[in-house]
């Protein structure tokens, strides 16, 4: 019986591990504890910022408007909870957005068949970003709402690309420029704040030390071409991972020891 319950408790225990590989919990989550509640607070704040400047909106232009659109709430968490991450830069954000709103006002008004149109609009709309370099996943939402959305969003035709896409998107990002701004480590975006890699400890006081913590750019952009999927992490944050890998890996020597007495030659 006991051996029954042995093998039985092996067995759970290798599916749940089987189950947390396949699902991604066993990838490594470092992120603190104060960066979960300062992430959960911007996005309040951008959304808060967003609902306010489209009631405002509708106020002045009567009711011939749309607050503000569900994809917004998937572009805070990007905003607030990665603001340096590629998808998360201000180009990818606003074009990712408006070209996706563009896209799926089109498809909508063109193709007769819904399924069919708002499937092509999110595929359509993927292949743009990545041609113009702008991939932000909530701008799939932003297409497929133009298309699902109803006879309100529908009435609004090429409209809707200003109001309610344009205006969410202008006020989110001056929200996140804003509330990264006092917390050094996550100021937005990161292009704005440039940091220069941190050599590690161990190589700093050796010959080429500049060499050993900085991987070249074409290196990287080969490295990355080879993966030949997108990366959500910009080159700056790749080159700090580095340092502070080989840091970790190589530390400094310890310096704090008793430093040992000169000797003294006694005259003759």
């Amino acid at each position: 019986m006991k051996t029954a319950y042995r093998m039985s408790e092996r067995a759970l225990r290798r599916w749940v591990s089987l189950m947390r590989g396949w699902s991604g919990l066993k990838i490594a989550y470092t992120v603190s504890e104060r960066e979960h509640w300062v992430s959960a607070a911007g996005g309040l704040l951008g959304l808060l910022a967003v609902l306010w400047a489209g009631n405002f909106w509708v106020a002045e232009h009567g009711n011939a408007g749309v607050l503000t659109i569900a994809s917004m709430g998937a572009s805070a968490v990007l905003l607030f909870a990665a603001p340096h991450g590629a998808m998360s830069q201000p180009w990818s954000v606003f074009g990712g957005h408006l070209v996706s709103a563009l896209i799926g006002v089109t498809c909508a008004r063109w193709l007769p068949d819904p399924m069919l149109a708002a499937a092509l609009a999110v595929a359509l709309s993927i292949a743009a970003m990545y041609s113009l370099r702008c991939l932000h996943p909530p701008g799939g939402a932003t297409a497929l709402n133009a298309v699902l959305g109803g006879e309100a969003l529908h009435a609004l035709g090429y409209d809707y690309v200003l109001s309610p896409v344009l205006l969410n998107v202008v006020v989110l990002l001056i929200v996140a420029v804003a509330f990264n701004y006092p917390f050094a480590w996550r100021r937005y975006p990161q292009a704005w704040w440039r940091q220069p890699a941190v050599c590690a400890p161990a190589a700093a006081d050796s010959a080429g030390s500049e060499e050993k913590c900085m991987i070249p750019h074409s290196d990287l952009v080969y490295a990355l071409s080879q993966i030949d999927t997108f990366v959500d992490v910009s080159e700056e944050d790749l080159q700090k991972i580095y340092a502070l890998a080989l840091g970790h890996h190589h530390p400094a020597p310890d310096t704090t020891g008793p430093i040992p007495e000169p000797a003294v030659e006694s005259a003759r």
